[in-house]
Parts: structure tokens; C-alpha cells; sequence
């Protein structure tokens, strides 16, 4: 395909320059990613060498906007309850060590194979972190194997981390035409079988034990909390001690029953449950979460409605409740009163759940105790609610989980839009982005998705990055850039079979992507693996296919890959923990990942 080229030209030079300044500036660490690579697109404008016609034409790339689509495909799934009902029937705390982590991080690839990887470790998590107390272990030996199994889901299919919807449009660029849907799963699935075993009966033994145990493993705040019992719930006419096996489950205790506003002396415990019941509970944030949604209590009724950020009441069905635990602040209005005298419902769109004061015991009910500085509330209503009410009331978030009960037809409608865009981009009938756009639609429509959750869902600082490199990409790619690079791993494995050249480039990308952004790794990477297998006069496919699975292998260190730096703190790893497994993972990546590909994309 021609020689390797010696002398550079003025543009390549300056672009050399320019990609080495952005991705040390990065590497840094002390700014954002899309501002760097914003700022290094308006400075190559500005020397020429990327033509300002083209500046901003990465916004309208179909690869940003798949990429900002699915994540808001993901919010649906997850808003409908789809993903915890899943999770939550799978993800038990007395298993063996091994067989937790199999399962769970079958659950993680599973999902990071149809949504964003991130957004998957992010509703695993606090289960995998629940299952860790009642079982009495540090959640640090399964939080980095979960992690790393959500990355591995994402090898599976074209949507399942943006590296692939990157490499597809580069396809596109230079071969003519995109890949589909599954054209990734052979080889991912592979891949990340193998990733799974491993880390399930070798991985999780490399994390160091003397590590610190994580502050997330101390036993949360325990809260005493009301939850009221619907009009209309199932649970009336059974007898409290019919919900024990559910309070077990979700590692809660039952202390008794309000009823008339009076708390039933201990054996209430053996009495029927009526209509406007109050069960008091003991239990963490979401421990409590956990037992709401397994018990439908608490749910909103007609008389009980929460309000949205405009003050107008929400109907029970648009509702998705949150809870969250707050800290009165000394100059809250909440201080020295009651959530009865401060109507916090009626004013705020909030319910107070409980309270947690150095584990003292209430007589009366939550609502009309008396609240004092530095308590902590555990109250629930929309997101919107708690937000306005955090910021009204000077409340100090700590942290917060969903806990609306999964609905059938919310269900059904948001994994029936999503299997319909899948159908049918791989049936031909549609383009992938015009079908997932048909269904964010739907989701829109429906409420699944409220429209201000539209932009919030979107992870702008990815989307930016993406289309400020993709100018840059190009712009390489049209001065020679990528033909030089190629050259130099060419000459590296110079008299040596394609298959040496193959192993050598992805080796080199899974270093490049364990410090640098795996979308950035593969706007630089994916070009230079095309024209590798030109100069070799072999498939291209399989040397972007190659670089790709590279990519979005960041083992290494906590700074590759988001759903790395997510378990650092809550798992207690010191940074050069992730290698221990990272390292003995990604050379099981090579070993498997690069004869499959020889069998799927032959050479």
C-alpha cells in the first residue's frame, strides 16, 4: 500500500503537536475533557489546519447523537423499573463470594450490552453494596469486578458503549458503510464470558484485603421511619407479621403500628393492617427503599398527592418517587419544629419518612416529632420536590435512591419501544438513530422520560468531547497522520506475521485508553487500525474491530473508565490496585479476543 513516509509536512506537524498538547493537557487531569478538546478544535481552526466550515460538524455526526439518545434510551428503562426489577430478583446476599459475583456481573454485561455502561453500575451498586453488609464483607472484593464486568457488556453490542458507535462511524468514513447492531457480539461475548470467569473465581482475589475498610461498609445511619399503608393496598386485612419475611429480606425491622395516630403496643405485631395504618420500621436509607418497594407501601393516595417544581399536584402514576436522606442544617426553618407544623407536604411536595438522632427511640409518630439541628431526615416526593426542598429549607443532601414501585404497563411499554428500535435497525427497516429517536419519542409522550430529564440524562461533557474530536479525527486522518502512526507500529512488527501487527495494536490502545478517555482513544486509534490492515493488505474489520474491543478495555487504573473511578471511593482502592487485576484481565482480553476475531473477521 505504499512506503512508510519520512518527512512530515507543516500540518502534520502541527496537528502532531496539537493532538500530543490535548492529550497531555488531559492526562493532567485539572480540566475537563470537552473543554480541552474544545479549546484544541478552536485552535486548530484558528492555524488552519481543520476548516472552520467543519468546525461544528461534529454536532450533527450521527455517532453524538446515538450517544446522547441511548443515554436518554437508558433513563426510560430505568425510570420504568424495568432494570431494579430485574436486579432485584437476581441479586441475593447469601451466595458464595464467587457465585455473587457471577451473577451480578452477569446482570452488569447483560445490561451494559443494551444500556450505558455507567448508568448500569450506577443501579447495581447499591445492591451490590446492601448484599455486602448482610453478608458481613467489605463491599471493596466485589464493587472493582462489577465494574469491570459492566465495561466488559459493553463489547457486545454496536450501543453499548460509545467506542463502538464511534468505530461504526469510521466505517462508515472510510469503508463505506456503518456496522450493525450485533455485529459486535460474537467476539464481545466471548470476550466478556471470559473477562466474567474470571474476575468471578480468580479476579476478586487479587484486590488487596489490608486495604482500609471503605466508610460505605460502616452500618449506615439507621432511621426510624412511618410508612403509610395505601387505601387500596393489598396489604389490608394481613396481619403485620406477614410482612416480616420482606422486612428480613431488605434488613429491616418491624417495631409496631400507629393506628388513630397512636402507636400499638408491641404485639400489634399479630393485629390485621387497616386502611391508613402507619408501620414503623428500623433500617437504613435503603434498606427502607428496598422494603417500600417489596411491600408497595407508602405509595401516594388521592388525599397523600406531591407536587412537581410548579407547586401543581402529580397524579400517582406520573410519580417517580425518589427518597433521600438530608441533614438539618442549624439555620433550616425545619429546626426546633415539626413536619406537621411546617405542613412539608402540602408546602413542599415532600414526606417526612423518619428521623435518625444517635439512635434514640420515639414514642410519638415521625411526622409530628420535633426536629432539631443536625438531625437526620429521611423524607421522600418527586426529585423535583426534594431538590426545591433541599434548597428552601437548607438541607444538606447526603444521598438518595428511587424507590417507586415497578409498574407493569410503564414496563412493557419502555422495554417494548426499545426492542422495537432494536428490531428494527437490524432488520434494515430504519437506521439505528432514526429508530432509537422514534422510541425516545414514545418515551417522551408517555411520561416515561419527562422532558426536563431529556437534557439533564444526557452526559454533556461526553457528547462535547465527541464532537470536537471528530473534526480533529478527520483532519488527522486527511493530512497523513494516522498513516504515519501506522507506519511506526508497522515498523515495529516489521518481517512479522499480521497477527503479531494485530496483538501489538490493541496492546498499545488498552495502554492509551487506561489513561485517556476510551472515546478519545478511539477517534485516534480506529483510523490508524484501517490503515494498518491496508499497508498489510488484510481485512480492515478486523483491525478496527480489534481496536475498538481495545478501546473500551481500561483496566489499569481508575482513571480509564468512569465505572472505574465510581468503586474507587466506595470499594476503598488505592490507585495502584486496579492493575492487580486490571493486568491479568486485559492479557485474557488478548489471549481470547484476538483469535476470535481471526475466526469471526478472518484476515
Amino acid at each position: 500500500m505504499g512506503q512508510p513516509q519520512v518527512a512530515m509536512t507543516t500540518e502534520q506537524i502541527s496537528l502532531f503537536v496539537l493532538f500530543a498538547a490535548i492529550l497531555a493537557i488531559m492526562l493532567w487531569g485539572k480540566f475537563r475533557h470537552d473543554l480541552v478538546a474544545a479549546a484544541g478544535l478552536f485552535l486548530a481552526v484558528l492555524i488552519g489546519v481543520v476548516p472552520e466550515a467543519d468546525a461544528f460538524s461534529g454536532f450533527a455526526h450521527p455517532a453524538v447523537v446515538v450517544v446522547a439518545l441511548v443515554l436518554i434510551a437508558s433513563r426510560a428503562l430505568e425510570n420504568s423499573g424495568a432494570l431494579a426489577l430485574i436486579a432485584e430478583n437476581l441479586i441475593k446476599s447469601g451466595r458464595p463470594l464467587w457465585a455473587h459475583i457471577t451473577i451480578t456481573g452477569g446482570v452488569a454485561a447483560a445490561l451494559s450490552a443494551v444500556i450505558n455502561n455507567v448508568a448500569a453500575l450506577a443501579m447495581l451498586m447499591p445492591l451490590d453494596i446492601q448484599a455486602a453488609r448482610k453478608a458481613g464483607r467489605s463491599p471493596g472484593l466485589t464493587l472493582m469486578p462489577l465494574a469491570f464486568a459492566a465495561v466488559l457488556g459493553g463489547l457486545i453490542t454496536l450501543i453499548g458503549t460509545p467506542p463502538n458507535i464511534v468505530a461504526s462511524a469510521i466505517r462508515q468514513a472510510q469503508l463505506g458503510e456503518p456496522y450493525r447492531m450485533f455485529d459486535f457480539a460474537p467476539v464481545g461475548v466471548t470476550i466478556a464470558g471470559a473477562g466474567l470467569i474470571f474476575i468471578a473465581l480468580v479476579g476478586w482475589r487479587l484486590i488487596p484485603r489490608a486495604r482500609t475498610p471503605s466508610p460505605l461498609f460502616v452500618k449506615q445511619d439507621e432511621f426510624v421511619a412511618d410508612l403509610a399503608v395505601p387505601k387500596e393496598s393489598d396489604l389490608i386485612g394481613e396481619f403485620v407479621s406477614d410482612l416480616e419475611e420482606d422486612a428480613e429480606d431488605a434488613d429491616v425491622v418491624i417495631i409496631g403500628i400507629i393506628r388513630d395516630g397512636k402507636r400499638l403496643p408491641r404485639q400489634g405485631r399479630y393485629l390485621q393492617i387497616h386502611a391508613g395504618d402507619r408501620l414503623t420500621v428500623e433500617g437504613s436509607r435503603d434498606s427502607i427503599a428496598t422494603f417500600i418497594k417489596a411491600s408497595s407501601l407508602q405509595e401516594t393516595s388521592e388525599e397523600d398527592q406531591l407536587v412537581d417544581a410548579d407547586g401543581k399536584r402529580i397524579s400517582a402514576p406520573e410519580l417517580p418517587l425518589t427518597m433521600a436522606d438530608v441533614i438539618v442544617r442549624s439555620d433550616s426553618p425545619l429546626a426546633e419544629r415539626s413536619a406537621q407544623s411546617m405542613r412539608l407536604r402540602s408546602r413542599y411536595g415532600v414526606t417526612l419518612l423518619g428521623i435518625a438522632r444517635a439512635g434514640r427511640f420515639f414514642r410519638e409518630e415521625v411526622r409530628a416529632r420535633q426536629i432539631e439541628a443536625g438531625d437526620l431526615l429521611l423524607i421522600a416526593g418527586t426529585k423535583d420536590a426534594i431538590e426545591n426542598s433541599v434548597r428552601w429549607l437548607n438541607l444538606m443532601p447526603i444521598g438518595q435512591v428511587s424507590v417507586a414501585a415497578p409498574k407493569f404497563w410503564r414496563v412493557a411499554l419502555a422495554v417494548g419501544l426499545f426492542v422495537g428500535a432494536i428490531a428494527a435497525a437490524t432488520t434494515g427497516a430504519l437506521s439505528f438513530t432514526t429508530a432509537i429517536a422514534i422510541a425516545i419519542l414514545g418515551y417522551g409522550a408517555s411520561g416515561l422520560v419527562p422532558a426536563r430529564e431529556f437534557y439533564t440524562t444526557i452526559d454533556w461533557p461526553v457528547v462535547v468531547m465527541l464532537a470536537c474530536f471528530l473534526p480533529l479525527g478527520a483532519a488527522f486522518d486527511q493530512v497523513g497522520g494516522t498513516a504515519l502512526i501506522a507506519d511506526g507500529l508497522l515498523i515495529m512488527t516489521a518481517g512479522g506475521s499480521p497477527v503479531v501487527a494485530l496483538t501489538l495494536l490493541m496492546a498499545v490502545v488498552m495502554l492509551l485508553s487506561g489513561v485517556l478517555n476510551n472515546v478519545a482513544t478511539i477517534v485516534v486509534t480506529g483510523p490508524v487500525a484501517i490503515v494498518m490492515a491496508q499497508h498489510l493488505g488484510v481485512n480492515p474489520d478486523t483491525f478496527l474491530m480489534g481496536a475498538t474491543i481495545a478501546a473500551s478495555c481500561s483496566f489499569l487504573t481508575p482513571i480509564g473508565h468512569q465505572n472505574n473511578t465510581l468503586v474507587m471511593g466506595p470499594g476503598g482502592y488505592a490507585f495502584g490496585d486496579y492493575w492487580r487485576v486490571g493486568l491479568p484481565l486485559e492479557i485474557i482480553v488478548l489471549m481470547v479476543g484476538v483469535p476470535m476475531l481471526l475466526f469471526v473477521w478472518p484476515l
